[in-house]
């Protein structure tokens, strides 16, 4: 363990050795705490001498951690240490005010394809940066390396490049800044300011005498000769260390601000403006600054700035910002909503409009109905997608069954990033697994011509039954509970209705009567309610599925699961694309989507060995919960997030999606125990996106078993349903078995035999 090791240390070591960088982040347990005060001199009650004594993190302590430590140490031995290493982490330094401008400049340009970039006014060069400023300034190609924070710009200022500008007061200063200065403006309270002129590359390092020490760009000792001053004129002791030294000047208002800058910069005026004044040492302005007032101007040009991206949006970030956390800050300091945004507007920026405006409204106390309409703009921009109306007709003779039958899916990563709206910008990416359960699809559906010509449905699990007659009667396909809305709703897009019908007809029954006969669809669901397996949606597949059969609708695997998605959007239980695409497609696989509406999901499949292999199999359990959860309570909450661009939600949705890609990579490998560890870190992830994920009842199956689990997942948006298991051995997963048998959370709760399935969606006629 080395700090800030020497370049030639570094290229030694590497010839052996590969290191990780430490960016700073130790989490230490309470007895790590105590270890590192008695070694810092506590006796229990207080520190030797009052004060702790020097005792180095990285030198002494660190080298004395972990199984083979450089240094045996009697107290830090006993210590458990673990590195953390942070996936796809990168460095960027921040240590001076170059790298200040340097690093984020890098950070900006990470994503460097144009189509990626939704902001259209270009800067004149990418390095300059205004946060939470009041600046008219009209920067041009001459301008560089510029930052602007909590500060007033004006049009009479000139700016060149290499300046860092902070804390400036509201003014109206005509004023040239050279290359490489900067200005810090800070307040001490009652009126007063400390003015802090400095070039971009001092160090801040030194005594004031020394030739090497920097201040303006030069050394302090000829930035005093140019003013005419030497180090006793300014009663300054050549010794002191710049940082230290007081050779920053006080103000006692507003207006004293430029003169003293002018004097400091260009020379201009008299020196006793600087040498007659209060002076204070960078260490000291530190001390003495009043943050209340620093906040407060910041927060004034931040409700500034607020409103101007909301009257300039197609031109700003305003969308593209946590609308959540906007919405709150709206409401506090009592802005204005934004005026309302026409239809001509981006499906994508209405959507986050109005959810923005519900989520003021509700902050308020107030209606959801701006909610309910970014839901419904949301659908429309899916349903939208629909490439071609349809056009059923009977391909079947009379006594011939049409028969669908799918398997259920496992998810494993990346769940989540399939979701609208989130898979519309960024793209989603999952990898699931197609089984069959009890040794059959569990998801069946069975159609036939009838001889009266209306439509007839049928659940066999549920044993209930419904007839239509109508359009109207099928058009209630969105009314959430109906045990046959699914099928009404897929009827819809399989053209018997005129919606979605490339004819005219003037009723169902006569489509029915010119179709030759009327439908009887049996449905067969050998799962549970609130499973976590994709049920509703491979259900929807597989009926339209079977529709496209009889009716020579000739859709492909693709366009049925297409059309699923349109369905989920038709019943507004909303919902991502990888449930149907886990069960309809067969196998392991990693289901990726670009972005956009379209979705055009790339399937690429992946070895079954893991899964399907005798020495593996076993090891991997299917458990029902015997709890039930609805899935839409869950998405909701989460899918207003996404609309909101909740930071804290969506980073998690990011790291979910680039999860899937290291799932899929050691399924690859066939690496089991690294795929069992990932599974377990899916579920994290899950819990951490929404804590309603798991429960109480949910720990309590957990805590039995970890000890015996590489990993585990509830399958599905969670709270229920199945629980996917991977054991570290066969003698784990006997033990599993015997600890769920012997104490199952209810009567309901059972394991469940699953097998890799080799075909996904089966159409066949009997």
């Amino acid at each position: 363990m080395l700090q800030k090791p020497s370049h030639s240390e570094i290229e030694e070591l590497s010839q052996t050795h590969l290191y990780l960088m430490d960016i700073g982040i130790w989490v230490l347990s309470d007895k790590a705490v105590d270890v590192l005060k008695k070694k810092c001199g506590w006796n229990g009650d207080s520190f030797e001498g009052g004060m702790p004594s020097f005792y180095d993190l990285y030198s002494e302590y660190g080298i004395s951690l972990g199984v083979n430590p450089t240094s045996k140490d009697e107290d830090i031995s006993p210590l458990t240490v673990e590195i953390v290493t942070l996936e796809e982490g990168e460095f960027y330094h921040y240590g001076t005010s170059p790298e200040l401008i340097s690093s984020t400049d890098k950070i900006q340009n990470k994503v460097i394809d144009q189509r990626n970039i939704w902001q259209k006014k270009v800067k004149p060069q990418s390095s300059i940066f205004v946060l939470n400023s009041d600046c008219n300034y009209r920067f041009d190609s001459y301008n560089r390396n510029i930052w602007i924070e909590n500060s007033m710009v004006t049009d009479k200022w000139r700016l060149t490049s290499d300046h860092v500008i902070t804390g400036v007061p509201d003014n109206n200063w005509h004023i040239e800044i050279p290359q490489g200065i900067c200005i810090d403006i800070v307040p001490l309270g009652n009126g007063r300011y400390a003015v802090r002129p400095y070039h971009i590359n001092d160090k801040f390092k030194g005594a004031l005498s020394h030739y090497n020490t920097l201040y303006m760009g030069m050394s302090f000792v000829e930035w005093l000769k140019i003013k005419n001053l030497s180090l006793s004129d300014a009663k300054l002791d050549g010794s002191t260390d710049i940082q230290s030294a007081k050779i920053f000047p006080v103000v006692v208002c507003e207006e004293a601000i430029m003169p003293m800058l002018r004097w400091m910069i260009e020379g201009i005026g008299n020196s006793s403006i600087w040498t007659e004044a209060q002076r204070l040492s960078a260490d000291e302005i530190s001390e003495q600054a009043e943050l209340s007032l620093l906040f407060a101007q910041r927060k004034k040009h931040l409700i500034k700035n607020v409103t101007a991206l909301a009257q300039n949006h197609k031109k700003s970030v305003f969308y593209q910002t946590d609308l959540k956390l906007l919405a709150k800050f709206c409401v506090e300091n009592k802005i204005s909503l934004p005026a309302e945004l026409n239809d001509e507007e981006s499906g994508m920026v209405r959507m986050r409009d109005e959810m923005f405006r519900s989520e003021v409204l509700r902050a308020i106390g107030k209606g959801k109905t701006e909610s309910n309409r970014a839901f419904k703009i949301l659908q429309q921009l899916i349903i939208n997608t629909l490439d071609s109306k349809a056009n059923p007709r009977c391909t079947v003779y009379p006594d011939q069954i049409v028969w669908g039958r799918s398997p259920a899916r496992l998810d494993i990563a990346g769940g989540w990033s399939d979701t609208p709206p989130y898979c519309l910008q960024e793209g989603g990416s999952v990898v699931n697994i197609a089984i069959e359960m009890n040794g059959q699809p569990p998801i069946q559906c069975y159609i036939r011509l009838a001889k009266e010509h209306c439509i007839v449905m049928r659940s066999i699990d549920n044993g209930v039954m419904e007839r239509v007659e109508t359009y109207e009667e099928l058009a209630g396909y969105n009314s959430v509970g109906s045990a046959f809305c699914i099928p009404k709703a897929a009827l819809c897009l399989a053209g018997f209705h005129p919606q979605f019908c490339s004819r005219e007809y003037s009723s169902l029954k006569e489509q029915l009567r010119q179709l030759g006969g009327g439908l009887e669809i049996t449905l067969l669901v050998a799962i549970p309610k609130g499973s976590g397996l994709g049920t509703s949606s491979i259900l929807a597949s597989t009926v339209l599925g079977a529709l496209s059969d009889f009716c020579g609708l000739g859709w492909t695997k693709q366009q049925i699961c297409h059309r699923t998605l349109i369905l989920e959007q038709l019943l507004t239980t909303g919902g991502g694309w990888q449930d149907q695409y886990g069960g309809v497609f067969a196998g392991v696989k990693l289901c990726e989507s670009e972005s956009g509406a379209q979705s055009n999901i790339a399937v690429k499949w992946l070895p079954e060995h893991l899964f399907s292999n005798n020495e593996y199999q076993g090891r991997w359990l299917l458990y029902y919960t015997g709890i039930t959860r609805v899935a839409k309570n869950i998405l909701e909450e989460i899918v207003r997030g996404m609309f909101l661009n909740e930071a804290k939600r969506i980073s998690i949705i990011d790291a979910i999606k680039n999860h899937s890609y290291a799932m899929a990579e050691a399924i690859q490998r066939s690496d089991f125990e690294e795929v069992g560890k990932l599974m377990r870190r899916s579920w994290r992830l899950n819990c951490q996106l929404d804590p309603g994920t798991t429960t109480p009842e949910i720990e309590s199956i957990t805590e039995k078993i970890d000890h015996l689990a590489l990993g585990y997942k509830l399958l599905g948006a969670g709270g229920g349903g199945y629980m996917f298991i991977c054991a570290k051995d066969g003698e784990s997963a006997m033990a599993i078995r015997s600890i769920l048998n012997q104490n199952p959370p209810n009567d309901r709760a059972r394991f469940v035999e699953i097998k890799v399935s080799g075909s996904g969606l089966q159409i066949s006629r009997s």
